[in-house]
């Protein structure tokens, strides 16, 4: 009688992990918000030196009067 109580728990305890089930959790994002600015003005200024190097000059103004200068020198 035990062995049959025992083999009847072990059989129910198989079938209910077999019966799990995953839970899957959806997340919303929030929506990516960029704010680009009316107008802006960008130069770029390219100098070519004769000993193989070349400058880069970048300058970006917004409509506010921000501004911001970049500039980067490669040599070969």
């Amino acid at each position: 009688m035990r062995t049959a109580l025992l083999a009847t728990a072990a059989l129910l305890s198989v079938c209910a992990s077999a019966r799990a089930q995953t839970t899957v959790i959806e997340r919303d994002r929030p929506a990516v918000v960029v704010d680009r600015p009316a107008a802006e003005s960008k130069s770029v200024t390219i100098h070519e030196h004769g000993d193989g190097c070349t400058t880069k000059t970048v300058h970006k103004e917004n409509d506010m009067g921000d501004s911001k200068t970049v500039k980067k020198e490669s040599c070969d």
